[in-house]
């Protein structure tokens, strides 16, 4: 039922009405207000004879109980006289508080521009009032950014009534009046809610003060111009001149569903707002107040549609709930099926209580029991024709979720779409700049060809072709340079390393069951020195293939585990166990020593030579543009395609190629010098060889799509690539010597011509210092598939 609010003491009412003008004009609300009902009095009584009977006959009624409640006119200045005439106010208020809605509108009554409600709605006071009456404070606006508003309305509202002819040809300039948004706290869930708060001043009366402050049409359109400058207007308008009397009208409307998907839109529109989970969080409250459920939980989960399968969002984050728990193949099937049919129906699955929802597979619905979902929405993200994600919402209520819900779920679905999908596009930008940098990707000198090929596509796709393909991308008349930086014997020295390696652990091992044994009787270890003697006598015939893998699986499965036992058991044995367990790598598992040093000393040969030829590639470039690949084994290998067909708008000379090709040479003799300059500071001494294959007829090479690089085209050039595969074991013709030595440059031909070129270069090289005196012309063993090789060798000054 509509009431009064109760009983306030004296000086609350007082300041309720009658504010101190210092308190009021001191930086809060700056005018003085006095609570009246006799504007809604004199509403009444303007209708005791209104055409319709009904209102007459209950104005007149009204005019009877007024006249015998003399307390509750004039200015009130003890809120206790309405109470004591609460039957009169509750007929006044019929005005203005429909009987029909009493129960659902969220309305009250404060003196003008206060925050202290005299009559209300019971929804008004669950909504926006404390014990005492007054109203929250509201979570988006605080106190003096409140009273400022409050303070812009009381002015425009004076100049209005007080002002309207000049105010005439400017109302339109003037904003919507007394309506703002207001966040307030639900105690009651632990949430909050948004409020349209529209403040009706119908029944507020200006009375002037004095003499009435004069205005010009130039004064009244600065007002207007900068309304929200409260200094200017209370020069203009000072508020000793204006006392306001009567009462406001407070309506809320609940907005907090436009609010919360206007929000999540600026939200998720944002960059990586998927990538920090404390973005997320921010997000999942906004659902908990959404659907007023503060135990509510958000999953987001992206979807691959080329993979077929639920991906991270990068940075290692899945802010899946459900997906990532769907561990064991039974469960990934269940999923599956469940998913399918989403995609099938395309509208989100509601499951009212997971426990008794049919449907559900039941190992799928132990799981999400489990998780503590009792009641969940499940719904796909749809863009476009694709499906790029599943956006999960759960609750440990049952029936907390219904089919009333899809109607929300559906206005920021496609807002969750457009973010999946933005964060996998920028997640993809991001992956293709570290292949463009690290890896080999479209190289730059080629990135002219894609990009006319892909905007052609493009072009051929809007004039209505949705099944073209990109065109082939084939570059003609391009002379190929080979060169390999070999590591010598680096399979041997590894497998010595292997071999050295687990010769310690089975001795180191051994040692420690010789000591067992000594100690204590155990048939087992019999056993166990027996098979780690049997397999050191074979270790130091030679290793075979399998061995390391065989050796170190027995050792950590079976000799380990029984170490840890006897360093528990018996204390005498702990310093021999500790000084086995310092020799092994912590990360590994297994003694790393000769290996570690083999694989530092590999690992600083190829960095080495990588950072010269990298360093050096990039002075190349500026000579002429080409293709350029690198690749890292035990040793280096490079290629290089150079032709007129790889750049755009630049003439080729042949003078560009032989450039190349002196460069090349050069640069293979200063790595030779390098390698060997290191190999004094190396902890395994590793040697390393040199070869060049010259090819002197241009071919083609084309973009492989599967593979995302570039091979040779057409039949013939494949010799090519079978010989730059087969040329690092070439033996010299007659003598069976591998062609590549450490300290030589070999280069390997089929055309004398080919020979009479470089014969020049070696000239000039010989000539600066950079070769010993000497060439020796070699034929070569023929090769699988390959015959005719011939090869030049000289040996570099090291």
């Amino acid at each position: 039922m509509l009431a009064p609010a109760p009983l306030m003491p004296p000086a609350a009412a007082e300041a309720l009405v009658h504010p101190t003008p210092a308190a009021g004009r001191g930086g809060g609300f700056p005018f003085e207000t006095r609570l009246s009902l006799e504007p809604l009095i004199a509403y009444w009584h303007a209708r005791e004879h209104a055409a319709n009977p009904g209102v007459a006959r209950l104005a007149r009624a009204v005019r009877e109980q007024v006249a015998e409640a003399a307390a509750c006119r004039g200015n009130l200045s003890d809120i206790q006289d309405l109470d004591q005439h609460h039957d009169l106010v509750d007929t006044l208020m019929l005005a203005v508080f429909p009987p029909a809605t009493r129960a659902t509108a969220i309305a009250g009554a404060v003196a003008p521009f206060q925050r202290r409600s005299f009559y209300h709605t019971p929804r008004f006071a669950e909504v926006l009032l404390n014990k005492d009456r007054t109203i929250k404070q509201p979570l988006n606006l605080d106190l003096a950014t409140l009273e400022s508003q409050l303070a812009r309305l009381a002015y425009l509202l004076i100049l209005g009534r007080e002002y309207a002819a000049e105010l005439h040809e400017y109302r339109e300039a003037l904003p919507e009046q007394g309506a703002f948004i207001f966040t307030v706290p639900d105690y009651s869930l632990g949430l909050y809610r948004h409020y349209s708060l529209s403040l009706d001043s119908t029944f507020v009366r200006v009375r002037v003060v004095g003499e009435k402050p004069v205005l010009t049409a130039e004064q009244v359109q600065e007002l207007v111009r900068h309304r929200h400058r409260l200094d200017l207007w209370q020069t203009l308008l000072p508020p000793a001149h204006f006392v306001l009397e009567g009462f406001n009208l407070l309506q809320l409307v609940d907005v907090t569903t436009q609010e919360i998907v206007s929000e999540l839109k600026y939200d998720l529109l944002e960059r990586d707002v998927l990538q920090a989970s404390d973005r997320l969080e921010q997000i999942q409250e906004k659902l908990r107040v959404l659907f007023a459920r503060p135990a509510l939980q958000l999953g987001i989960a992206a979807y691959d549609e080329r993979k077929q399968a639920f991906v991270d969002f990068g940075r290692k984050i899945n802010h899946s709930f459900l997906i990532k728990q769907m561990q064991g193949q039974e469960l990934e099937s269940e999923f599956r099926q469940l998913y399918a049919r989403l995609l099938a129906e395309r509208v989100p699955l509601v499951l009212e209580d997971v426990a008794t929802e049919p449907g559900i597979p039941e190992g799928l619905r132990q799981q999400m029991l489990r998780l503590g979902i009792h009641s969940a929405i499940l719904a796909v993200l749809p863009y476009g024709p694709d499906t790029v994600g599943l956006l999960e919402m759960g609750s440990p209520d049952a029936h907390a979720f219904d089919e009333f819900d899809v109607e929300l779920v559906n206005q920021f679905v496609p807002l969750f779409a457009v973010a999946v999908k933005r964060n996998a596009e920028d997640l993809e930008t991001r992956i293709q700049a570290v292949i463009k940098e690290k890896f080999t990707a479209i190289h730059p000198t080629m990135e002219w060809r894609f990009n006319d090929a892909a905007r052609r596509l493009l072009a051929r796709q809007e004039e209505g072709n949705r099944q073209a393909e990109m065109e082939p991308i084939v570059f003609e008349e391009v002379y190929p340079l080979h060169g390999s930086c070999d590591i010598r014997g680096s399979s041997v020295a590894r497998n010595e390393a292997i071999q050295g390696d687990l010769i310690e652990h089975l001795t180191l091992a051994n040692r420690v069951l010789k000591k067992a044994s000594d100690v204590q009787q155990l048939p087992i270890l019999d056993e166990l020195k027996f098979y780690v003697t049997k397999n050191l006598r074979r270790l130091r015939q030679g290793i075979i293939s399998g061995d390391e893998v065989t050796i170190y699986d027995s050792l950590r499965t079976e000799v380990e585990p029984l170490f840890e036992y006897l360093a528990q058991n018996n204390p005498e044995l702990r310093p021999v166990i500790t000084s086995y367990w310092q020799q092994i790598d912590p990360r590994l598992g297994i003694l790393y020593h000769r290996r570690r040093d083999f694989e530092d000393s590999v690992t600083r040969l190829n960095d080495t030579i990588s950072a010269y030829l990298d360093e050096e590639e990039e002075k190349a470039q500026r000579m002429f543009p080409h293709y350029f690949q690198r690749f890292k084994t035990d040793g280096i290998e490079h290629n290089i395609y150079v032709g007129g067909s790889l750049v755009q708008n630049k003439p080729f000379d042949l003078v560009f190629l032989k450039n190349l090709r002196l460069w090349q040479l050069l640069v293979m003799v200063e790595i030779t010098r390098r390698t060997h300059a290191l190999r004094a500071e190396l902890p395994v001494p590793l040697d390393t060889t040199q070869l060049i294959l010259i090819h002197s007829q241009p071919l083609s090479i084309r973009f492989r799509q599967d593979e995302r690089q570039f091979d040779v085209d057409g039949a013939y050039n494949i010799r090519y690539e079978i010989i730059k595969k087969r040329i690092d074991k070439a033996t010299v013709l007659g003598t069976g010597e591998r062609l590549t030595q450490p300290g030589l440059l070999a280069l390997v031909y089929t055309q004398p011509r080919e020979a009479t070129e470089y014969l020049e270069y070696v000239d000039y090289l010989h000539d600066r210092g950079l070769l010993e005196p000497g060439v020796e012309e070699l034929e070569l063993e023929e090769l699988q598939g390959v015959k005719g090789l011939q090869a030049l060798r000289v040996k570099i000054r090291l």
